[in-house]
């Protein structure tokens, strides 16, 4: 891994969260939870459980995260936040376990030590987003905003942090804190985030699915592979009413990309 020099100027380091700094995916265990507290039924279960290897092995193009955005919507309208919440309290020992690649947290603590703000980029809620953010040390996050209402999910997206979306806000950031963003770096897996790559002039692609690793290729981007998640219970302590509302909407967005990615590979 090439070590990153000393800070001149106020610059951040911009990560992707899902198969950039988090190893796996929460869906199987969150879908089995909702599927005890009937939300889904178990056809949802069977898929997501299927097409979580299907996500982990290929990523998701751009026609299948609009296609998850949409049924996420479909899937978490009316939803009592709550009882989410209360679902996922019982559920989140079992996602603890190693999340986090240790290469990712070492390359955080390198760019906070060169001076540098770190901020994670997802398309996770950012009740999810936020927290891990503060567990890993970044100074902002942004994330995909869900509407609640009078205690339930609307099925409304306020913001999705998808493509062209995430650079987007990624120079509204820059803009607000006097980035500059040709000097600043940039951290995913996925062909989807070629938008957040570009607008750094610093991209390095990890563990990059088929198409970006092509296009990392042909424009020289450095590419790194993480392999060794730590578990994160070593790094947090017992979670607390925020961090379990997080996780839930996190787990409502990879249930629905999950949910998609297996009806495509059967349809293919």
């Amino acid at each position: 891994m090439d070590r990153v020099g000393p800070e001149v100027q106020r610059t951040a380091a911009f990560f992707d969260l899902d198969k950039t700094i988090i190893a796996k995916s929460s869906t199987l265990a969150f879908g089995r939870s909702f599927y005890q507290g009937g939300l889904i039924n178990r056809r949802a279960v069977l898929k997501g459980t299927y097409a979580q290897f299907v996500y982990l092995l290929g990523g998701a193009d751009e026609n299948q995260m609009d296609r998850m955005r949409d049924y996420l919507k479909r899937l978490c309208s009316g939803w009592d936040v709550e009882q989410v919440r209360g679902i996922v309290t019982e559920a989140i020992v079992e996602l603890i376990d190693p999340l986090i690649y240790a290469e990712a947290a070492a390359l955080i603590e390198e760019h906070q030590s060169a001076g540098r703000d770190v901020v994670i980029v997802s398309s996770s809620g950012e009740e999810v987003v936020g927290p891990i953010g503060e567990m890993v040390g970044a100074d902002h996050v942004i994330a995909t905003r869900m509407v609640v209402a009078d205690g339930c999910y609307t099925g409304d997206i306020a913001f999705y942090a998808y493509g062209p979306g995430k650079a987007e806000a990624i120079r509204e950031l820059a803009e607000s804190h006097g980035y500059d963003l040709a000097a600043c770096y940039a951290y995913s897996d996925s062909m989807t985030d070629l938008p957040m790559l570009e607008a750094v002039g610093n991209p390095t692609t990890v563990n990059p699915d088929r198409a970006l690793r092509r296009e990392a290729a042909a424009r020289g981007w450095p590419v790194l592979e993480f392999r060794r998640p730590v578990s994160l219970r070593n790094r947090v302590s017992p979670p607390g009413p925020i961090l379990v509302g997080a996780l839930a909407t996190g787990a409502i967005a990879g249930l629905g990309l999950a949910w998609y990615s297996t009806r495509r590979r059967t349809r293919t």
